[in-house]
């Protein structure tokens, strides 16, 4: 039995219910809780259709946030706009970002819209609460400065990862394409197709093996979309392909990375993957595939070098950079959307930073031009 606490709550589930009957001819008989019914809802409509890694971030929302948030034994049909509101504060009461609570918020939604669909609640409380709003990252971006400063740093001191991260400053291409690099795809365009990630794998064995970790089963496997692509490396390392189609991009190779990249090719250790930077692992200095994980630790160690503390530039905000860089050099937008490897222009025009002052000069300057005639800018350099 449904209790509301006015008429009017009374009179809007009646009417969502009648509708309900009319559109699916019969209404739910019974309510799986919240924690049975995200379960259900990662198994049947996640994990087979998004790619393993953004499946991993809907199960850790999932365990991490909404289900604490609702309650794991609330019921599912008993989750009002007000048990939503919850999502926000309890992820903001666990000194998390305002962007988590968006995300978690809109994960949730997703969760109680496929209720919906499948019949198991009238409406969807998610769509009567306006979701959170993010906040505006304050990022610290380099300059076209910077990025030469930092250029040249790896040059002159002949760093032994110069070419590494000399692809990350003037291609602005993602951490695990980079480390993903296969020496084949290096030659006069850098092939930008696969990336290298860690995927998890499960047992694929029901239980009956007596391995503890799912990557020592006979059977494991990986759950993964049928048309997911996926190379296995080392371990859990596999190359993949990037996340949309729009990655799947050749760019032209040029100076000065081209001849940074060709001469490590040259001097790179021979490994049976193929792979552009393989990393000496353990005490008898195996090779081993590149971790993704592992670059992103090492940046901030080449970066204080360079800079000296207190830059707070991460290694994915040297894509922010690049775009900066691109339309500093007055690169179209479509083209500069397809080095990147964006799927949108609105995506591209979100990486622009919001301080750069040569950029801001330079817009000022075209401005200026616009208000002085050639006559005048040249009476006011001769008066000078």
């Amino acid at each position: 039995m449904l209790r509301f606490k006015t008429k009017l709550e009374a009179d809007v589930a009646l009417r969502e219910m009648r509708e309900q009957k009319r559109q699916m001819g019969t209404l739910p008989t019974s309510s799986p809780t919240v924690e049975a019914w995200f379960a259900r809802w990662l198994k049947v409509q996640i994990i087979p259709n998004k790619r393993p890694k953004t499946a991993k971030t809907y199960e850790q929302y999932v365990r991490s946030y909404i289900v604490p948030a609702l309650g794991a034994s609330t019921s599912i049909a008993k989750v009002t706009p007000d048990t939503v509101r919850r999502i926000e504060a309890f992820v903001l009461s666990q000194g998390l970002s305002p962007s988590t609570a968006t995300n978690a918020y809109h994960y949730a939604a997703a969760g109680l819209e496929f209720a919906v669909r499948e019949g198991v609640l009238f409406f969807n409380p998610a769509k009567r609460v306006d979701p959170p709003r993010k906040a505006v990252p304050d990022l610290d971006v380099f300059t076209l400065t910077d990025s030469v400063r930092l250029l040249e740093y790896l040059i002159v001191n002949k760093h032994p990862d110069r070419a590494l991260w000399a692809t990350y400053i003037l291609t602005g291409a993602r951490r695990s394409e980079i480390a993903g690099l296969e020496f084949d795809r290096v030659g006069e365009h850098l092939d930008l197709s696969w990336q290298i990630q860690r995927l998890e794998y499960t047992h694929g064995c029901g239980g009956s093996c007596d391995a503890r970790r799912a990557g020592n089963c006979p059977k494991r496997t990986i759950q993964k979309p049928h048309d997911y692509e996926a190379r296995p490396v080392k371990g859990g390392m596999h190359l993949t392909r990037p996340k949309s189609r729009s990655g799947w991009r050749i760019i032209p190779l040029v100076e000065p990375l081209r001849t940074l990249l060709l001469e490590h090719k040259a001097e790179a250790p021979e490994n049976e993957w193929g792979l552009m930077f393989p990393t000496r692992h353990g005490r008898y200095g195996w090779l081993v595939p590149p971790d993704p994980d592992r670059i992103t630790h090492e940046w901030p160690k080449l970066r204080d070098e360079v800079f000296g503390p207190g830059r707070r530039v991460r290694l994915h905000d040297i894509r922010h950079a690049a775009v900066d860089l691109l339309y500093l050099a007055n690169v179209p937008e479509n083209l500069i959307t397809e080095i990147i490897g964006h799927s949108t222009r609105s995506m591209t025009r979100a990486y622009k930073s919001r301080s750069d002052e040569m950029m801001l000069r330079k817009g000022m300057e075209s401005l200026s031009d616009l208000f002085t005639p050639p006559e005048t800018a040249r009476t006011l350099e001769i008066g000078s």
